[in-house]
């Protein structure tokens, strides 16, 4: 996600950070393999558990058909994912009953490492469900300023169902009309968090009704231009084509498929608008909401994978701060400035406040791609696992579009057809041009497309490895290839090294902002001041990611405690490893193993340096 990164082992950061971390210069050794060779009887366990787990994985996508078709497969592509209630509670007692067969039939001890740290996953995978059930109340599915259904369907839609053929279309269709059903579920499901007095707050509501209003616009629906759905389908069916009439019969069905989600999208407008004159504003953190400390510590949980406090998180946030200025400061310095202030306002002065054009959207797009392009080609000396596929990057869909929003990623699909890529918002003022080239080292190269590349191409793991995601783990990464791009040299000149200061020193705020808005009951104006002062957000910026962090209490904070622990990680093992350390070996392990929890990180690690230094 848009911006960037820093320990100790995380249960127990140090009280003070040294100024940076020192990172060694590129190994010139071949990459070696993650863990010893592993007996015979081990491999076999080893194969025994992967053939389980993706027997297990298998069921789970055929609960699951969104999740099927991000992975690549056609398996109820003509279906939407079930969330209601009953649903979750289905799949809840479906992973219950998996973990406790995978515990009777393995014994942990007798795998290889890598098969343990899939074992562990698998079964804290069901910790992750048990608290997203228990707290179901407290995620209505209107409720998320980055994930709210009404946007988040016809996002699905556009950027993942992929159609190479007929059926796919036809399936696409199936899924237009599977649309009201889910709208209609998300309805009651908000309607019953409203009741337990957890409710979203009044700019949430006002989104939800001008987005759902923005999918209903347009043709089919009037005589307006294409609506966002009917000029996808217009553009999927080009795409194959198809005879004359093939293609009209192929756009016929979509069309009367999309008309039917029109008294839909009236009724979520509905609803918002009865829920708007009543809706919170003002104090709208978790510790508003009844049981909202406790929620909330267990979002911290969730999202950081570690056991660290509101407290403990806050007072990290406000030593990073301090830490970031004073190396911005030198830099400034560097540039023959007093200060980081004055570096500031000498940039403000030369890139002054200036609201995006079509011209300056096709350059900044053209810079972006250009940027990823040449850092791929910077990848070879830090790492053996390189990506595949193509990557590119793309304004956001209209519909989902706000100033100062932020840049998120899609990796590939498994087969490359879908290639990876990045969303940026290009609403409101453009920012300073030298920020670029650090957000797309996070979204793109080597950071989440990339991540997400060499995901999708993993062989020998079970499947599961290859969709499950953790945000400590997943945004750390995006955060330290951040700093990572600046020791491969990926940043042309010190604006942009000063601008990937400007984006850890906006990761740090996040962590003083969340916590203060949810454990220490800031209002959103006081946020909203503090990501601007500290943060140096622009006002848009500032108010759109407070909304974000409001709506998903403890997602920002994975960000920066995931950067720390990598940081972390790496330096223990060159303290452990000296002339033994092999940069491209520590970075292979990491992006080819899947995302996993911090714990499991660690203890994958562990096991890395012990192989290297007994071999």
């Amino acid at each position: 996600m848009h911006h960037l990164l820093r320990a100790a082992t995380i249960a127990a950061l140090p009280a003070a950070l040294p100024a940076a971390l020192p990172i060694a210069a590129p190994a010139a050794v071949a990459v070696q393999t993650p863990v010893p060779g592993v007996a015979a009887p081990v491999a076999s366990e080893d194969a025994r558990l992967t053939a389980f787990l993706d027997a297990q994985f298998a069921e789970e996508m055929a609960m699951r058909p969104q999740l099927a078709t991000r992975l690549g497969s056609k398996e109820g592509q003509d279906r939407l994912d079930d969330n209601s209630d009953a649903a979750m509670l289905k799949r809840l007692e479906w992973r219950r009953a998996s973990v406790a067969s995978m515990k009777r039939q393995f014994d942990r001890a007798r795998l290889s490492p890598a098969a343990q740290a899939n074992y562990d996953i698998w079964a804290l995978e069901l910790n992750r469900a048990e608290t997203g059930y228990k707290y179901r109340r407290y995620q209505p599915p209107f409720y998320s300023f980055l994930y709210s259904v009404h946007a988040e369907l016809p996002n699905f839609l556009i950027n993942t169902h992929t159609v190479r053929d007929t059926r796919d279309m036809q399936a696409y269709a199936a899924r237009l009309r599977a649309i009201p059903a889910v709208l209609d579920d998300a309805i009651l499901r908000s309607k019953a968090s409203d009741a337990a007095g957890i409710r979203a707050p009044k700019f949430e509501m006002e989104r939800v009704i001008a987005g759902s209003r923005a999918i209903i616009t347009g043709a089919p629906f009037d005589g307006g231009p294409d609506s966002p759905l009917w000029a996808d389908a217009r553009a999927k069916v080009a795409g194959l084509k198809l005879s004359a009439p093939q293609a009209a019969a192929l756009l016929d069905d979509a069309r009367a498929s999309l008309l039917t989600i029109k008294p839909a999208y009236e009724r979520v407008i509905a609803w918002a608008e009865a829920d708007l004159p009543t809706a919170p504003s003002g104090r709208v953190g978790a510790v508003s909401l009844p049981g909202g400390a406790e929620w909330y510590a267990a979002a911290l949980r969730t999202n950081t994978t570690t056991d660290l406090t509101a407290e403990q998180i806050h007072r990290i946030g406000l030593r990073e701060v301090a830490r970031i200025e004073g190396e911005q400061d030198k830099l400034a310095r560097q540039a023959g400035l007093k200060d980081r202030q004055a570096y500031y306002v000498q940039r403000a002065k030369l890139f002054p406040p200036t609201p995006y054009t079509d011209a300056s959207r096709a350059a900044y797009l053209k810079t972006a791609n250009d940027a990823i392009a040449h850092t791929r080609t910077l990848l070879p000396n830090y790492f053996g696992l390189l990506p595949a596929y193509k990557v590119e990057v793309l304004r956001e869909p209209s519909f989902s579009e706000v100033a100062g929003g932020a840049a998120h990623a899609a990796g590939p699909s498994p087969d490359g057809v879908r290639p990876g890529r990045v969303y940026v918002h290009l609403l409101g003022n453009a920012e300073d041009p030298a920020a670029v080239y650090d957000l797309m080292c996070h979204e793109g190269i080597p950071g989440h497309v990339m991540q997400g590349d060499i995901q999708a191409r993993q062989t020998g793991a079970p499947k599961f490895r290859r969709a499950y995601g953790y945000v400590a783990f997943g945004e750390g990464w995006g955060l330290y290839s951040e700093a990572l791009c600046k020791e491969m040299g990926a940043y042309p000149d010190l604006a942009a090294d000063f601008m990937r200061l400007d984006q850890e020193l906006f990761r740090a705020a996040r962590l003083v902002v969340d916590t203060g808005i949810h454990a220490k009951g800031w209002t959103e104006q006081q946020a909203i001041d503090f990501m601007i002062t500290t943060g140096r957000s622009g006002p848009d910026q500032a108010r759109s990611e407070v909304r974000r962090y409001i709506t998903l209490p403890g997602q920002a904070t994975g960000y920066k405690i995931g950067m720390l622990k990598i940081m972390a990680l790496r330096a223990k093992a060159q303290a452990a490893l000296g002339t033994r350390f092999d940069i491209k070996g520590f970075h292979d392990l990491l992006i080819g193993s899947g995302s996993m929890p911090l714990s499991v990180l660690e203890n994958r690690v562990d096991d890395w340096i012990a192989h290297r230094r007994a071999g």
